[in-house]
């Protein structure tokens, strides 16, 4: 699937996965609230994904809320050459979407307990293969959120503990009580605010998954020379922007996510593009 050299990864050094994965919070209606207009173009989608050699999933409960969820399990359900065998699945929980538009913290306990059950259910299986803590919530002990993941392990729901959002220090933190399988910060080629953290996840062996891998098409300073190197490689500038991703860091798992075919198979398709060292380099400067 990939022309870089190490086009896989492993999750926890057990899940091996290829590093371009597939966000699904775009097969849910506008807004990320409610179901999409098209739910069989929403399940092809996700099954088209699976063709073209994706085989990591990232989704969340708080999209839709519960739809994105749905149809991974109703696309996996409906297909005769796939099954949740074939893929890893990473879902989360702590961040509740309100029909308003809002993105509410919710790290409680008891929550997390209770939502883990509904993603199980959702999804269709008795295992999360990743579960991630979705955002820190400053009303919840930090470590006490981080140990409850860590019992869900325990008690067999989820087989490994993600973060999402998080610092160096709460990294660190949650190292102590859990091994971290994945990290998932925002991060792409214009922004790098959190170069810090995915050193960390490289020294801990930790897969880092970039959420807004292409800065919704706005890369900022960087905008300029990534068109300048899509038009080199008769590329888009999408594309781009994850090849450099790829060629950044072997901890590096991209997840864009559409809704479309056509942008799915150009991402996947992002794979096979080379940088060269020059090029690489005036995108890494």
């Amino acid at each position: 699937m990939s022309a870089n050299e190490s086009d896989t990864f492993d999750l926890g050094g057990e899940i091996t996965v290829h590093r371009l994965g597939f966000g699904a919070m775009r097969l849910t209606g506008e807004e990320i609230i409610g179901p999409p207009e098209d739910e069989a173009n929403a399940r092809r989608v996700v099954q088209r994904a699976l063709e073209l050699g994706v085989d990591l999933i990232d989704t969340a409960d708080s999209y839709g809320p519960g739809v994105s969820e749905r149809i991974i399990r109703e696309a996996l359900e409906e297909s005769d050459e796939f099954d949740h065998d074939d893929v890893t699945i990473a879902t989360k929980a702590g961040l509740l979407r309100e029909a308003d538009g809002e993105w509410l913290k919710h790290g409680a306990p008891e929550y997390v307990r209770n939502q883990v059950l509904v993603s199980r259910d959702r999804l269709g299986v008795d295992t999360i293969d990743c579960y991630q803590y979705h955002r820190p919530d400053p009303d919840v002990d930090f470590e006490e959120a981080v140990q409850t993941f860590a019992e869900l392990k325990d008690d067999g729901f989820v087989e490994h503990v993600g973060l999402s959002n998080v610092s160096v220090e709460q990294l660190e933190r949650a190292q102590d009580v859990v091994d971290i399988v994945t990290v998932q910060n925002q991060y792409n080629v214009g922004n790098r605010d959190d170069e810090a953290v995915l050193e960390a996840c490289e020294e801990s062996g930790i897969g880092f998954i970039p959420w807004f891998p292409l800065g919704g098409g706005d890369l900022g300073e960087k905008q300029s020379v990534v068109e300048e190197v899509a038009a080199a490689h008769d590329a888009t500038p999408q594309q781009i922007a994850l090849a450099w991703l790829l060629e950044h860091s072997d901890v590096i798992l991209p997840i864009p996510g559409t809704s479309s075919i056509e942008h799915l198979e150009q991402n996947v398709a992002a794979t096979q593009i080379e940088l060269t060292d020059d090029e690489y380099a005036r995108l890494s400067e």
